[in-house]
């Protein structure tokens, strides 16, 4: 059936250079239900159609179009108008593994779904085929608190892990913002505004439950294993850490879990450059005071969060700095964090002691992307995030910043400034295409800033398909091949998730 095979003319529509295939080597199929009437192609989706509803259930197996559509974008800026052609429901690993041994029979591609907060088109349905939703897994499945571990299914949330870890004085710290699915947040290799103190998810998985394209079932530090290190064999765990759903399903995870700590103190801080902000940051970690955020909001984010909230910050460039330790230990920290800041010409320090006044500030940071938004109304934004070395930061803000300026887009700069993190939003009117051009433009150009200052195009929403045009330039073509090689070998067939990360040439 030569008709499953691709063509270049079915990538005409997709983004970046065109792509090329055969049946000799290029394996992956093309079910887009929508954009095509051949009437194999429609008649294996109903076979699989069929096939799922008898393993699954009629109320885990949908083809109407609103959830379709729903199951094919995330919250960032649309690259593609493909819809799934189907969404299922497993609550199992055994389901999971049933929809994948289906799908790979009749060479369907399939795209893992957890909460749909990524920003980068990690969860559309490029070539179209059947999204996997994982909400309905949501237990938690093995506890161990005086081993300070947990293990997840992915429809467990980070706020939901919390919430239960809680009354047994215990965390999952690592916060995105978002209220994301742990095992999205794994596929991701997420982080957030505690990463400077605790780590990415990188650094917090400690054994993933992997379910391959042709159903098999991985356990990449051997099953039930969670021991705190190893030195057994190839690091598998930290392999599906940010393979973004491209070598197989997450159906569980298992965590670092950290005591909550005795006392936190969280601050504010306006300065009159973004430089003098930033050489604070750096000359606190310099000092190798332990602090636990530091977070970085320039003038037009600190407006615009004053607006919306109804605060009184001064509008300047501005750190938002968390504590976490004993009350000595934070005190300390505070004082000596207060004194860099003042030999740095910091100004209006607010000390937040109380967990309401805590969470206020910090849900003001955290909803900066929708306060963006909605004082831009009808506006969409261009989300980018890059990582470079702290003390190469200043150079990267300043210059986007003037960038932003001379460009005339709306684009408020902040960042996880502890660890080089920076994130722009730049807004545009999805009605006047030179916006969104523009918009487009300054993001490619802040990317290609933070390669040249020895960076990363992502420090934290991985590549989907926005940032593909960049991740040769930074993996060089060797990484590239050897990631490809390890994809062809875990999913021959190009079905997991395809259109991610790289374009899908061998």
């Amino acid at each position: 059936m030569h008709c499953w095979f691709f063509t270049s003319q079915v990538f005409k529509s997709l983004p970046g250079k065109a792509l090329v295939g055969n049946s000799r080597n290029f394996h992956c199929i093309k079910p887009l239900l929508q954009s095509t009437r051949h009437r194999p192609l429609v008649e294996t989706i109903t076979t699989l159609r069929q096939n799922l509803i008898k393993s699954l259930g009629r109320d885990s197996v949908s083809d109407t179009e609103a959830i379709r559509k729903q199951h094919s974008r995330d919250e960032g800026v649309e690259r593609h108008n493909h819809l799934a052609d189907l969404v299922v429901w497993p609550k199992s690993t055994e389901e999971c593994s049933i929809i994948a041994s289906l799908c790979s029979e009749k060479k369907v591609p399939m795209i893992p779904f957890g909460t749909g907060t990524g920003l980068e088109s990690g969860v559309c349905a490029a070539y179209g085929g059947v999204s996997v939703d994982m909400s309905k897994m949501d237990q938690i499945v093995n506890f161990n608190p005086e081993d300070f571990d947990v293990t997840v299914q992915p429809g467990v949330t980070r706020k939901g892990l919390n919430h239960f870890l809680k009354d047994h004085g215990l965390w999952f710290p690592v916060d995105p913002g978002a209220d994301a699915s742990l095992c999205g947040m794994t596929a991701t290799s997420a982080s957030g505004t505690n990463a400077v103190r605790y780590g990415t998810m990188r650094e917090n998985v400690l054994n993933v439950e992997v379910v391959l394209a042709d159903g098999r079932v991985l356990h990449t530090a051997g099953e039930n294993r969670r021991s705190k290190k190893s030195s057994a064999g190839f690091n598998l765990t930290n392999l599906f850490v940010g393979s973004e759903g491209s070598l197989g399903f997450i159906t569980k995870a298992t965590l670092k879990i950290y005591g909550i700590p005795e006392m936190m103190l969280s601050a504010v801080c306006a300065f009159t450059t973004i430089k003098a902000a930033v050489d604070t940051c750096v000359q606190i970690l310099q000092s190798n005071i332990p602090i636990a955020r530091i977070e970085l909001m320039d003038d037009v984010a600190m407006d615009m969060c004053n607006n919306h909230n109804k605060l009184d910050y001064k509008v300047a460039p501005t750190l938002f700095l968390e504590f976490h330790g004993s009350e000595d230990s934070v005190k300390s920290q505070a004082k000596f964090a207060g004194e860099i800041a003042d030999y740095n010409g910091g100004s209006e320090f607010r000390w937040a002691y109380e967990s309401e006044e805590r969470n206020r500030l910090w849900k003001a940071r955290h909803d900066i992307y929708w306060t963006t938004l909605q004082s831009n109304p009808g506006c969409r934004a261009i989300i980018t995030d890059v990582c470079v070395p702290i003390t190469r930061l200043p150079d990267l803000i300043t210059q986007t910043k003037a960038d932003i300026q001379e460009s005339g887009i709306i684009g408020p700069c902040l960042g996880h400034v502890g660890d080089g993190n920076f994130h722009t939003f730049l807004v545009f009117n999805p009605n006047k295409p030179e916006e969104f051009k523009k918009a487009e433009t300054l993001a490619a150009r802040m990317t290609k800033r933070a390669l040249d200052l020895n960076g990363t195009c992502t420090g934290e929403h991985g590549i989907g398909i926005g940032k593909m045009n960049y991740l040769e330039k930074e993996m060089g073509p060797v990484g590239i091949e050897m990631m490809k090689s390890i994809k062809k070998t875990l999913d021959p067939h190009w079905l997991m998730n395809p259109g991610k990360i790289f374009l899908s040439e061998y």
